[in-house]
């Protein structure tokens, strides 16, 4: 079955950088668009990044534009979010998320915490 684990979370402090994986498994990694959406506390899921399946193509949410950058390696079924300049409104559970045959696919989060 699809399976979506995510990685690296963790504190920070303000101005600092992470990086998340999200190793994926039970379907063909490579032929589907995969994404990063991330929920504060008190606040509504919201869409950060998303990848088309080659790589070639990206998108990004207003709020981590020239911040953020998504990528992928087809070769270890992992997408990855480069998070640089972070500030402490980036505080959230990230999740990778996929879609398969009509069905949304959901990491279990990892917490980044961005504080001084």
């Amino acid at each position: 079955q699809v399976q979506l684990v995510e990685s690296g979370g963790g504190l920070v402090q303000p101005g600092g950088s992470l990086r998340l994986s999200c190793a994926a498994s039970g379907f063909t990694f490579s032929s589907y668009a995969m994404s990063w959406y991330r929920q504060a506390p008190g606040k509504e899921r919201e869409l950060v990044a998303t990848i088309t399946g080659t790589g070639a193509m990206s998108n990004y949410g207003d709020s981590v534009k020239g911040r953020f950058t998504i990528s992928r390696d087809n070769a270890k079924n992992t997408v990855y979010l480069q998070m640089n300049s972070l500030k402490p409104e980036d505080t959230a559970v990230y999740y990778c998320n996929t879609m398969r045959r009509l069905t949304v696919y959901w990491g279990q989060g990892t917490q980044v915490t961005v504080s001084s």
